[in-house]
C-alpha cells in the first residue's frame, strides 16, 4: 500500500509539474482528460493549484468544473449511441433498475449528486445512464458542471483552510466510510430541497393572496 501511494505521489507531482506553467487552463485539461477518458488524480492537482495561487480560487474551481463538464461529453456520446449495453454489463440488473428509475424521475439530481462526491464513485457509471436515458444536452451540462463547482468549491475551501494535505485526509477518511459519507451528503441535500419546497410554496401562496 505505501508503494502505491508513493507511486501515485510522483505521479501527481509530475502532472502538477508539467501543468502549472498553464495556470488555469491546466486545470481545465486535466479535468477535461479526468472527465471523458481515465482517471486522473484531479483532486491533489486543484489543491496545489488553489494553495499557490490562494486568490484565484474560485477561477480554478469553475475551469476545474467546466472542462469536467466538457470531457464528460465523450462518454454521455458513447451512451448515447449505444451506451445501454455497456452498462448493463457493468453493473448488476437490479442497480441498473434503480439508476434508471433515478433518472426517469429526477434526471437532474440523479446526475447532480454523483457528481459532488469524490472518488471512488463510479461517476462515470452516472454519466453513461444519463445518456441511455436520453437526458438532454442542455440539463447533462448543468447537472454535471453544478455538481462538480460544489465538489471543487468544498475542496478549495478545504484546502485555504487546512492545506493540501487534506486531500489525502479527507480521501481516506471518504474511503473508509463511504456509504456513511453518501448518507450525510443524501440527507444534507433532501433537508435543503424541502426547505426550498416550502420557500417556493410562501411566495407562491403569498402572491395568490395578492
Amino acid at each position: 500500500m505505501d508503494a502505491i501511494k508513493h507511486i501515485l505521489s510522483r505521479y501527481t507531482a509530475f502532472l502538477w509539474a508539467l501543468l502549472k506553467p498553464l495556470g488555469a487552463w491546466g486545470v481545465f485539461a486535466i479535468a477535461a482528460l479526468d472527465g471523458g477518458f481515465v482517471g486522473l488524480p484531479m483532486d491533489p492537482i486543484v489543491a496545489s493549484y488553489v494553495y499557490t495561487d490562494r486568490a484565484r480560487f474560485l477561477l480554478y474551481v469553475f475551469m476545474a468544473a467546466a472542462g469536467s463538464s466538457l470531457g464528460s461529453l465523450v462518454i454521455y456520446a458513447i451512451g448515447y449511441e449505444g451506451g445501454e449495453e455497456l452498462l448493463r454489463k457493468r453493473i448488476a440488473p437490479e442497480r441498473f433498475a434503480k439508476i434508471h428509475a433515478a433518472f426517469d424521475k429526477h434526471p437532474f439530481w440523479a446526475l447532480m449528486f454523483p457528481a459532488m462526491l469524490p472518488p471512488p464513485t463510479p461517476f462515470k457509471l452516472f454519466v453513461l445512464a444519463a445518456a441511455v436515458s436520453e437526458m438532454s444536452f442542455v440539463r447533462f451540462l448543468l447537472a454535471v458542471f453544478s455538481g462538480r463547482v460544489v465538489r471543487f468549491l468544498a475542496l478549495a475551501v478545504l484546502t485555504l483552510k487546512f492545506g493540501p494535505d487534506v486531500v489525502r485526509l479527507t480521501g481516506d477518511l471518504f474511503r473508509r466510510h463511504y456509504y456513511w459519507g453518501l448518507v450525510a451528503v443524501l440527507v444534507g441535500l433532501m433537508v435543503w430541497l424541502v426547505i426550498r419546497r416550502k420557500k417556493r410554496k410562501t411566495v407562491e401562496s403569498t402572491e395568490a393572496s395578492k
